[in-house]
């Protein structure tokens, strides 16, 4: 769509002669939630990866806020808004709370709001003012996950890519983090997550994409995803 402030054309992806991803094609609308589902393996973190430009695309294009992107290095991705918080959460664990977070600040545009971004997300996650001074290897799953959202908050993303925020999380901590990321949403952010917890996914995103052998199989509006045959009997056990 001519509006959108991420699409992707046809573009692959893999790591050395294979490729992980083939000829996906999608769009995320600004201010819109949209979440690409699907199993282990099924091609999300490769995608995410190359949208962040972790991972170049062999094929295809890739076009944010109305620019070609393609080539464009990872950190020209950041420095334009455009930030992933990556699946395993990747905090540095023996830096603590407070050192993780201003690492999220490290590109010019960030600096200069560092302050006030800082304060933003301490409000958003008392628990990690309550921790600021420990290192990062002593907190719980679901408190590095919040550490590692409040990070890319830190960078001033104008597009925040979630991959598998569930992952390895307590159901009472997945529940958390998908409150804070639809308060992030309800403020105006506009969000891409790749996740297997469908069920949740679709619960509260907008929009949403099924991979399967890293081709896209089904997309369209979350709630017409909820009711498509397909997904109630292969990912919601009904």
């Amino acid at each position: 769509m001519s509006d959108a402030l991420l699409s992707l054309n046809a573009v692959a992806a893999g790591y050395g002669s294979a490729l992980a991803v083939h000829e996906v094609s999608l769009s995320v609308e600004p201010g819109e939630w949209a979440c690409v589902l699907g199993a282990n393996g099924a091609g999300k973190t490769t995608l995410l990866k190359t949208i962040a430009g972790l991972l170049p695309a062999r094929l295809g294009s890739i076009r944010y806020a109305g620019e070609e992107i393609t080539t464009w290095t990872a950190r020209q991705r950041v420095e334009a808004g455009l930030v992933l918080v990556p699946e395993g959460r990747m905090v540095f664990p023996t830096m603590t709370v407070r050192e993780n977070l201003r690492l999220g600040a490290l590109v010019p545009q960030a600096r200069k709001h560092a302050a006030r971004r800082m304060e933003e997300v301490v409000a958003l996650f008392p628990r990690l003012a309550e921790r600021y001074g420990q290192l990062a290897h002593t907190l719980s799953g679901g408190e590095q996950q919040m550490l590692a959202l409040g990070r890319a908050l830190m960078a001033g993303p104008r597009l925040l890519l979630m991959d598998e925020a569930s992952l390895g999380l307590a159901p009472v901590m997945t529940k958390r983090i998908f409150e804070i990321v639809a308060k992030l949403h309800g403020d105006g952010l506009t969000i891409l997550m790749a996740e297997q917890d469908v069920r949740q996914s679709l619960a509260l995103a907008d929009r949403g994409a099924v991979l399967e052998n890293g081709r896209v199989a089904l997309q369209g509006e979350a709630a017409v995803l909820r009711d498509d045959p397909r997904i109630r009997e292969a990912y919601l056990g009904l």
